[in-house]
């Protein structure tokens, strides 16, 4: 999907108030989090470089939160590849 902020997806499906927006930067795939509820966040967390998001996937290992699930690599890629073709239309 697509607005004014970018290409986005669901990190958790049941939940649509929160978007995990994608873009490519210098070859790397970069996140950033908005949520409906937390409107601060946009502000508070800038772009995150793929990379760094790998890193840290160890700090949550038997905790909640699964990373790997929130930032989606290949649904991200999956989602840039379909709007390139898209605007080649």
């Amino acid at each position: 999907m697509k607005d004014d902020k970018g290409l986005y997806y669901y990190p958790f499906p049941v939940n649509k108030k929160v978007h995990m927006y994608v873009r490519e930067k210098d070859g790397n795939l970069w996140f950033r989090l908005w949520d409906a509820g937390d409107l601060q966040l946009w502000e508070d967390h800038g772009w995150v470089p793929y990379g760094a998001i790998k890193k840290a996937q160890g700090l949550y290992q038997g905790r909640n939160f699964d990373p790997a699930q929130a930032y989606d690599l290949a649904l991200a890629t999956a989602l840039i590849a379909e709007d390139r073709g898209a605007s080649k239309t």
